[in-house]
């Protein structure tokens, strides 16, 4: 069996190409005025904001992964580089009581995710994938990439981070896409979510 096969999860196959999907039209990157927010439940209880150039000079990790997104087409073996959520955490704590973060991007669009899927290695905010800055309609200038669930949780046009107490669906859980996503299990959808995998 091929080393991609023996990668890939269930109902998963490798396309020709690198597929593009995204829903609303792509935002224009104006650096002068972008931030990057963290707010809810911070250990401080206050929001904590940087600016481009600050996000820029955060220090940089690179993964190499594979990407599954939920309409059945794997990308494998992409090399992402970015700022780890570890350097987040650490330049803006959470309350100890955060279980889950909701990622906010342009135009008010959000996806949840656990805190373990946060931090879990390979969990990247993306600037560049092999070698080169992402595209803009890859997410420029800033995406999270959450390699081990669906892509839909790997957030394009970053622009915040909300620390849950309590979780919440984001755009497409609202929409019947499955709470967690994780592929190898195909959690796509939210009929098959189990009691505890999606908020009360």
């Amino acid at each position: 069996m091929p080393v991609e096969q023996s990668r890939l999860p269930p109902g998963q196959y490798v396309p020709r190409g690198r597929p593009v999907i995204h829903y609303g039209r792509v935002p224009a990157f104006k650096p002068e005025s972008w931030d990057f927010r963290v707010f809810g439940a911070t250990a401080s209880g206050e929001e904590h904001c940087v600016t481009w150039p600050e996000f820029e000079r955060l220090p940089r990790t690179t993964v190499l992964a594979d990407f599954h997104c939920v309409t059945k087409w794997s990308i494998m073996g992409n090399e992402w580089c970015g700022v780890s959520p570890a350097a987040i955490i650490a330049a803006a704590p959470p309350d100890p009581g955060v279980r889950h973060v909701m990622i906010w991007a342009e135009y008010g669009y959000g996806a949840n995710i656990r805190m373990s899927d946060f931090t879990a290695d390979g969990t990247l905010f993306a600037m560049e994938l092999d070698g080169s800055p992402l595209s803009a309609e890859r997410g420029f200038p800033v995406r999270l990439v959450v390699p081990h669930l669906y892509a839909w949780k790997s957030v394009k046009w970053v622009r915040a981070v909300e620390y849950l107490l309590e979780d919440r669906r984001g755009f497409w859980e609202e929409r019947g896409y499955h709470n967690v996503a994780d592929p190898w299990r195909e959690q796509r959808y939210s009929y098959q979510e189990e009691p505890g995998e999606g908020p009360p």
